[in-house]
């Protein structure tokens, strides 16, 4: 072959140039496919963070301007030293900040001084405090609706105000503001795989799942920027912003561009997209690490080579082979031609038979009957990571087992080899050589020979870790579905609620009116009627309202010291015709009903009547013997301790962190609030709320209450 390359060199540097672009071409356009694959990945993540934040603005959009609307709110404007006047709406503020979760709402008259606040009766009060400096005061004073997020001036907490312009007729007599936590946001950012991060107008990141980033730039802030962040305070006493420790690199494949920072002490590459919030004057940034798109380029440039050094060898042998037999055919023409054809035939039939099994994607092993690895393909040893030379030979254990799941592995494999293998198959997880795990879904069947002998067991395995990975993923999305649904139905109870209330609010409006016409006629018959209609309004108004209350702000209870044993007895009073048609027995085992505490007796009738509820529900597959509820009391260290057991099915391990969480249920028709609202009452009374599972079978709900002295 190098006397075929001297006559024509130009052989040779045609075979290295096509050999190189084949190598780099498998390079590229590995690279592309999976950057394409990274962009849209983080298309779809910038849609659901952008749905999610202006989920979040729209959630409490409307509550500056209903509350800017209340009779109260417009008459402290004008009357600002009315002390009583300025309680109600303290009052009111606080109950609305409890109800929609914001962090804060705040009344300013129009010389830029609160003079009534949710935090009203913290140390850390509004009340007082002059915001005039504050740019959603300057644009709600000018009639705007104001939108600003910065760091708090007294409680020095970030937050999102959105501001509403207070007018009576066509004057403006003040501003409404409400503040929003993103907090909560920040901090899913930060337990995530890829940083996100928001801008504000001037490119400074304000809120980041990257710690190190916040409060700086993509460029250098301008003065006049500074001078204008500095004079608003929009975050405290920062007056200058460093640059991000970002390298920008654009690519012309992709809309988005390349980030090289440092993260865990090395270099770091992300594929960034930008994403401009109009409504909120932000910037967002979504990233996706590249270095599955670097390890695609790597591992196809190697395969490229690889295969062309297989080509390159081929055509080496195949040349070597074509001299020798020349120089052999002359003396043994005719022997040489039989021999050729013969091994023409078996060098088919093996290059057949193992390009078959090179070709198969599907890892093969077959095992003599005492467990012994007597032949492995391709893909298995790509499976594994371990090559032919490494598992011909080997017995149980082999190296490939997970070192978690040896015992359950040996069992397997005993089975498969007493011919006990499930014929569908059985899922088995394996450590890769580099450490790495693989889910894979094996399949075992008899090998017998061309006589009929049985000469062993022979495996098929298939990697299932890409579509577990998918298989999560979709359950991850359904989740995220679920949450958001059951947000949606908060909502819309919210504005069925608003819609209730309307009504009595208008007739209350409305007999006010007529009554003090009535005054002035002086009719006192007609004035009493429309005074006690007021009053039946008025009633049913506050019915309407302390139903609500009762269920999502337990803080505001009536207290008073109660037998604990008291509040247990009109709790079985109450669920005792429910329990006899279930069929379920209540036993009750007080150490001492005599234990005073300090509580609502409503609520904590509640509590009791809920986990009672929800203890004979679980139990409604049980047979009836077995359908019996265990209510006892016993002192503990911190109080008395209060456990409810049943003898149901008891509660999934990984659901026992959720159980408690707003809007997580397991049963089809719940809401998921129950015991989030259990949990609320319990620690309002200074108390706190725990599950376990039983190790006989069943749940055990306990809270443990202080003891009044």
């Amino acid at each position: 072959m190098s006397s075929l390359f001297k006559r024509h060199p130009w052989r040779t540097v045609l075979a290295v140039a096509t050999a190189l672009a084949l190598i780099f071409g498998a390079g590229y356009w590995a690279e592309q496919r999976e950057l394409q694959a990274k962009m849209d990945a983080l298309q779809q993540a910038t849609a659901a963070h952008v749905l999610g934040l202006r989920g979040l603005v729209e959630k409490h959009d409307f509550l500056p301007h209903a509350a800017a609307r209340h009779p109260d709110v417009r008459q402290l404007l004008l009357a600002p030293d009315d002390a009583a006047l300025q309680s109600r709406v303290n009052a009111y503020f606080a109950d609305l900040q409890t109800t929609t979760g914001a962090a804060a709402l705040f009344l300013i008259d129009r010389e830029g001084v609160t003079i009534a606040a949710s935090n009203w009766n913290l140390p850390s009060s509004f009340v007082g405090e002059s915001y005039r400096q504050r740019p959603y005061f300057e644009d709600a004073v000018a009639g705007r609706r104001g939108l600003f997020f910065g760091l708090g001036l007294t409680t020095g907490q970030s937050g999102l105000f959105i501001a509403q312009p207070v007018r009576a007729g066509n004057e403006m007599i003040g501003v409404m503001v409400v503040k929003i936590s993103l907090d909560p946001l920040e901090q899913t950012w930060r337990h995530g795989a890829n940083p996100v991060l928001l801008r504000d107008s001037r490119g400074v990141v304000f809120l980041s799942g990257v710690p190190e980033w916040l409060f700086r730039a993509v460029k250098p802030v301008s003065a006049a920027d500074a001078a204008w962040i500095a004079d608003h305070g929009q975050y405290g006493a920062r007056r200058q912003f460093g640059v991000l420790p970002w390298t920008i690199r654009v690519r012309d494949e992709v809309p988005g561009f390349v980030i090289r920072t440092s993260g865990g002490g090395r270099p770091r590459d992300y594929l960034a997209l930008d994403t401009p919030l109009p409504g909120l004057g932000w910037t967002l940034t979504v990233t996706e690490d590249m270095r599955e798109v670097r390890e695609a380029r790597r591992l196809a440039l190697a395969l490229g080579t690889l295969a062309v050094a297989l080509l390159l060898l081929g055509v080496l042998y195949w040349r070597l082979r074509e001299r020798r037999y020349a120089e052999q055919r002359s003396a043994r023409l005719e022997l040489e031609h039989r021999v050729q054809e013969r091994t023409r035939d078996l060098q088919q039939a093996h290059a057949f038979q193992k390009a078959m099994e090179d070709s198969l994607l599907v890892g093969m092993r077959a095992r003599d009957p005492q467990g012994k690895i007597i032949y492995v393909n391709p893909a298995f040893c790509a499976m594994v990571g371990y090559s032919s030379d490494e598992l011909l030979g080997c017995r149980p254990p082999y190296p490939y087992w997970h070192p978690d799941d040896l015992d359950k592995q040996a069992r397997e494999s005993d089975d498969a080899l007493q011919g006990r293998a499930a014929p569908c198959g059985f899922e088995s997880r394996i450590r890769h050589k580099d450490g790495h795990d693989v889910l894979t879904m094996v399949y075992t069947a008899p090998l017998i020979d061309g006589d009929g002998v049985h000469r062993g067991w022979m495996s098929s395995i298939v990697d299932i870790t890409a579509q577990k990975q998918a298989e999560a993923r979709q359950r991850d999305q359904e989740l995220r579905l679920q949450r958001s649904a059951r947000l949606a139905s908060a909502g819309e109870m919210a504005s069925t609620l608003a819609h209730e209330l309307n009504q009595p609010l208008m007739a209350l409006s409305n007999f006010a009116i007529a009554a003090r016409a009535l005054a002035a006629r002086g009719d006192p018959a007609m004035l009493a009627g429309a005074l006690d209609d007021i009053v039946g309004q008025s009633r049913r108004a506050s019915e309407i309202v302390k139903r609500v209350r009762a269920m999502i702000n337990p803080q505001r209870a009536d207290y008073a010291t109660l037998a604990i044993g008291a509040v247990i007895d009109h709790a079985e009073a109450l669920l005792k015709p429910e329990l006899q048609r279930e069929g379920v027995a209540l036993r009750l085992m007080l150490e001492d009903p005599t234990v005073k505490v300090r509580g609502d007796t409503v609520l904590l009738e509640q509590v009791l009547a809920n986990l009672i509820h929800n203890a004979a529900q679980a139990m409604q597959g049980q047979p009836r013997h077995r359908r019996a509820i265990m209510l006892a009391t016993r002192r503990v260290a911190q109080g008395i301790r209060i456990s409810v057991s049943d003898q149901g099915p008891g509660i999934a391990d990984d659901q026992l962190e959720q159980i408690f969480a707003p809007f997580f249920t397991t049963k089809p028709d719940g809401l998921g609030l129950g015991l989030n609202i259990c949990r609320t009452i319990i620690e309002a009374h200074g108390g706190s709320m725990t599950v376990v599972n039983d190790a006989d079978g069943g749940a055990t709900f306990s809270f443990i209450l202080p003891i009044v002295p």
